[in-house]
């Protein structure tokens, strides 16, 4: 059963960890990562950083990186193809030996922070133990399963997702809206105060799940019953 996992990794037994002590502003966004062969992959990473020289000057100095290609210069924010090459086991194991994909990683606070859809959790465990056995500072946050209940690949219910699904296709989302949410809470036969909370819960799934990695789960919400 496929299994969804949020990890975190040192920077320092991972990628870019020089980097991060030099400019220790910087944050990076991984916005692809493809495993190039058994010892490195090549991600497309987007960073920001107080000065972009003092950043591409620390790229130069980092043995974890290599080959590092800016793409795009959006004044405060850039686009860079670069190389992992060294402490990358975790990502290269996962994609390579597991078919795993990575849904989303990002810097913070000299971590890293992954999101990862493993094929199960056996494959999840292989890769944890990969890690122990190369010394990679790595915890396993949070881990959940793609299960009957079909909290699918954002962590979504059977009914959040409806729900969404319908509002798009009424063209709820549409600017001017094509349907009112009292209409919309008709079509789905709930109230217009269960519709509000539905859409108040599926949206902050949705990015917690989706832009923000890392972060503990609210108990509350866990458990709250779905209205």
């Amino acid at each position: 059963m496929s299994t969804i996992s949020e990890i975190s990794i040192g920077a320092s037994t991972f990628a870019l960890g020089d980097t991060l002590k030099a400019v220790p502003e910087a944050t990076f966004g991984v916005e692809r990562v493809v495993a190039h062969d058994d010892e490195r992959v090549m991600p497309f990473v987007w960073a920001t950083a107080p000065d972009r020289e003092a950043l591409e000057a620390a790229f130069a100095d980092d043995p974890s990186v290599a080959d590092v290609e800016r793409l795009s210069d959006l004044d405060d924010e850039w686009l860079y193809r670069m190389a992992w090459v060294s402490h990358v086991q975790f990502v290269v194991h996962a994609i390579t030996e597991e078919g795993a994909t990575v849904l989303n990683a990002q810097s913070e606070q000299g971590r890293w922070q992954f999101r990862v859809l493993f094929p199960d959790r056996d494959a999840l465990s292989r890769t944890y133990d990969v890690c122990e056995d190369h010394d990679l500072d790595l915890d396993i946050e949070t881990i959940y399963e793609m299960d009957n209940e079909r909290h699918g690949q954002y962590g979504l219910t059977d009914d959040q997702s409806a729900t969404l699904t319908a509002a798009f296709e009424h063209g709820y989302y549409e600017i001017p809206r094509d349907v009112s949410v009292a209409d919309l809470a008709d079509e789905l036969g709930i109230s217009h105060q269960a519709l509000s909370e539905r859409f108040r819960r599926a949206h902050g799934t949705l990015i917690e799940n989706s832009l923000i990695v890392g972060r503990e789960r609210d108990d509350e919400r866990k458990t709250a019953p779905e209205m």
